[in-house]
């Protein structure tokens, strides 16, 4: 969301510094309450997210070692990043001078630490305005008589680099943020240069580039991502250093030897279109298929201070697809974990398919030396299913299996997997047969396997004819009957009479929140509050539901748990961590008064510039749909609501707001809507949030096909949808008499949020009702938003009999 730097919450004044609201007023003194279990939680799981690098056997570091840390960020550590989703009132942070000092395996060379400390106080960091925070922290000078003395009283030095990554905002192709600025080289030169033993930390939001690891060569021993691990960053840190913790986190994303050598590169960055070009082929989809050696670490590559032994014990089909027993040994010295994962080959026929495909993943628990674990990995039919758009195999708009082989391949990144499996599909047979939806306004080239390139296929759907079929039929305002919503969750009155005893006003008043954030009928500081924004809502029972913004915990003026950025709980490769981690959350937010938490973010990370990225997990969309899942089912676990975003297409930050997102009907299903379809369909998250972009052509919040035909057509979503924070103004190019709120409704979003324009008027625009039966929106619409919302509502925590 956008949020202005100074704010207006609750009727109290917040200046936007060091990443936190701060009320400018004095306020009583809060009771800061977290649990050990969230601290150990946080602890373990942002160690087990970080991806080991490179390692020549020097980590763990022996016990008792002597540690000089190098690199400003030591002190002013980046522990999440920047915007709504990490603007957290956190209780405490801990960063890696006191992550070290905690340890009582390491030895800190404290006159270097607090060199750094004071430094770091005296140079204090201007965190700017919104959308304009540093990327990096200059660095303090270091004079080779500083790394000499160090190196004289140390067993090792640690030298780490931080970069941060922001909202509305994009990261950068210069020095101090996608590159190393000079003054890290020199840093990294000098140190390297006169220690024997040389540890890169990399405190990032999403990858960099990291071709200087091979400059460097045995310079530099051992190189961890640690990513952004919230606040028990630098004890986490610390344990992976002397080893009480043992990295086995995986690349989500891959790392190519450069930029240009992204398959996004030459399409993204527009001002007001990107065309999505490289179609299906995102990320390692499209490494493995057209351009291996650009790869510097692929998706899924992670080391661990042990090693482990991966063998498929079985395969047999089964009536939905075929079920794998996957086993793996701890082949190594100390116990470590191990994720597998589970690739798939499909034929290359008529659509031209990537050469992998992730299938299937899952992770041991922790394997003492010696010991194995059997895991069983289900692959499904659909799986194996290619859409095709324009019927190439004869199925126009249908998943088809194509004929041919499928080859699985199992291992422990996508380039190193090996065949464990072939299966041969006698025939071309249809999945499942759907219509035509959401295609691109124009035709366009994009990358193809077997062609080299071709044209994906225009929109030739009749979309006004599909509305008018699909029109609900209105139930009769009756007025008010006494009738509460605990009598349509008792069953003694169904929705339908309840929503009609509801007046216009009314129903309008359900399809928005309460104008502003901060609404002072929920928790100080929340995003913002809808549902019962009315008193008259509020006495047919009807609650006011409080949301907060995610997803690195809860935003509101109370102080809450700073966990861990997406992709680093993506890295892990544990569904059952990141459910954990979200369950502990959802403790909190019944504590705090939260109903409903604006996360996980769902977005591909389809190029490493997007400023977002830390919020997003994977460039793979099974992973990404699965990671997501488990968050939505630890965040329900007590009754509340997630909010999966930002659906869909939300891949870039620049011109988000205005931004057209171009892209191939296939590339959608398979890649940019898969995430959101998995995470659906297994977790029904209760509601779910639009972004600010345009999808081939329309604003995701007055896109019908998007929300109706798709989301709640084809999937079933029968939750609540809202917009992200304000919208812009809009017009149906097929109803003239349909525009803003009321085109909102017709595409079934159901709640505008906050609620009103960014003056703060309390006051509705006047759009949904101007033309209700007559040529605009029908009562029916409205009355199926309310339905969808009340629904939501009486299934909150909010609600209260």
């Amino acid at each position: 969301m956008i949020k202005d730097n100074i704010m207006k919450l609750a009727g109290k004044v917040y200046v936007k510094f060091s990443g936190v609201a701060q009320e400018q007023t004095l306020r009583a003194k809060e009771e800061i309450t977290v649990t050990d279990e969230m601290k150990q939680t946080l602890r373990q799981v942002a160690a087990e997210g970080a991806v080991l690098i490179k390692n020549n056997g020097i980590l763990p570091l022996k016990k008792d070692a002597k540690v000089s840390l190098f690199g400003r960020v030591q002190y002013n550590w980046f522990y999440t990043g920047y915007g709504s989703g990490g603007d957290v009132n956190r209780p405490y942070a801990v960063n890696l001078i006191d992550g070290v000092r905690n340890c009582d395996q390491l030895v800190l060379n404290e006159h270097l630490a607090h060199k750094y400390e004071n430094w770091c106080k005296e140079n204090i960091i201007n965190d700017a305005v919104w959308g304009m925070w540093p990327r990096f922290y200059p660095e303090m000078p270091v004079t080779d008589g500083d790394v000499l003395n160090a190196s004289l009283v140390s067993d090792c030095a640690v030298v780490t680099i931080g970069r941060s990554s922001g909202e509305d905002r994009e990261n950068a192709l210069e020095k101090g943020s996608f590159y190393l600025t000079d003054e890290e080289r020199r840093l990294l030169d000098k140190v390297s240069y006169r220690f024997e033993k040389t540890v890169v930390l990399l405190n990032i939001g999403s990858v960099i580039d990291l071709a200087w690891i091979e400059e460097y060569g045995d310079r530099i021993d051992a190189v961890i991502i640690l990513w952004q691990g919230g606040m028990e960053s630098g004890n986490a840190a610390a344990d992976l250093l002397c080893g009480k913790a043992n990295p086995c986190g995986k690349l989500t994303s891959t790392v190519s030897r450069n930029y240009a050598d992204q398959p996004s590169a030459k399409d993204f960055g527009g001002k007001e279109y990107n065309n999505y070009t490289e179609d299906i082929y995102v990320g390692y989809r499209y490494f493995e298929t057209f351009k291996k050696d650009a790869v510097l670490y692929p998706f899924g590559y992670g080391l661990s201070y042990t090693t482990f032994a991966h063998k498929c014990d079985s395969a047999v089909s089964t009536k939905d697809g075929f079920r794998f027993d996957v086993e793996i040994t701890n082949t190594g010295e100390v116990k470590g974990k191990q994720a597998y994962q589970l690739y798939v080959k499909k034929p290359s026929v008529r659509l031209g398919n990537p050469h992998r495909e992730l299938v299937a993943f899952g992770k041991t628990k922790l394997l003492s030396p010696g010991k194995s674990q059997m895991l069983k990995a289900d692959v499904s039919l659909y799986q194996l299913a290619s859409y095709d758009e324009s019927g190439l195999t004869g199925n126009k708009s249908a998943y088809v299996i194509e004929k041919g082989e499928y080859a699985f391949y199992l291992g422990d990144d996508v380039r190193s997997a090996q065949k464990i499996f072939t299966y041969y599909q006698e025939e071309t047979v249809v999945y499942s047969q759907l219509s035509q939806c959401l295609a691109p306004k124009k035709a366009f080239r994009v990358l193809n396997a077997i062609e080299g390139q071709r044209y994906c296929n225009a929109d030739e759907t009749n979309l006004k004819t599909r509305i008018l079929d699909n029109m609900p039929k209105a139930t009769p305002i009756t007025g008010d009957r006494g009738y509460k919503l605990q009598d349509v969750k008792s069953g003694k009155v169904t929705m339908e009479d309840f929503v009609a005893q509801l007046s216009l006003d009314e129903l309008e008043a359900l399809t928005r929140g309460d104008y502003t954030m901060g609404s002072e009928l929920g928790a100080p500081g929340n995003a913002a509050v809808y549902c019962g924004v009315l008193e008259s809502l509020r006495e047919k029972g009807i609650p006011a539901v409080t949301t907060s913004d995610g997803p690195s915990g809860i935003r509101l003026r109370a102080s809450c748990s700073l966990i861990l950025i997406g992709t680093l709980l993506a890295c892990t490769f544990d569904t059952k961590a990141v459910k954990e981690v979200y369950s502990l959350v959802a403790e909190e937010m019944k504590e705090k008064g939260s109903d409903v938490l604006l996360a996980p973010g769902m977005n591909i990370h389809r190029n490493p510039l997007c400023g977002r990225n830390f919020e997003y997990y994977s460039e793979d969309p099974y992973l990404t749909g699965k990671i997501g899942a488990a968050a939505v089912t630890g965040i329900q676990a007590q009754g509340g609501s997630a909010c999966p975003k930002h659906f869909a297409c939300n891949n870039q930050e620049l011109k988000r707001l205005v931004n057209d997102s171009r892209v191939s009907e296939r590339a959608l299903r398979e890649i940019y809507l898969k995430g959101f379809e998995i995470c659906i369909k297994e977790s029904k998250p209760k509601n779910i949030m639009t972004s600010y972009n345009k999808v081939n052509g329309e604003w995701s919040y007055y896109n019908y096909d998007l929300v109706t035909s798709i989301l709640r057509g084809e999937w079933g979503y029968e939750g609540c949808v809202m917009t992200d924070w304000w919208t812009k103004s809009g017009k149906s190019p097929l109803f003239p008499k349909v525009y803003d709120q009321a085109y909102r409704v017709r595409a079934q979003v159901d709640v505008l949020m906050p609620g009103g324009g960014r003056t703060g008027k309390r006051k509705p625009d006047g759009s949904l009702l101007k033309y209700v039966d007559n040529g605009g929106i029908t009562l029916g619409e409205i009355q199926r938003s309310a339905k969808n919302i009340l629904i939501f509502a009486m299934n909150s925590t909010a609600y209260k009999e």
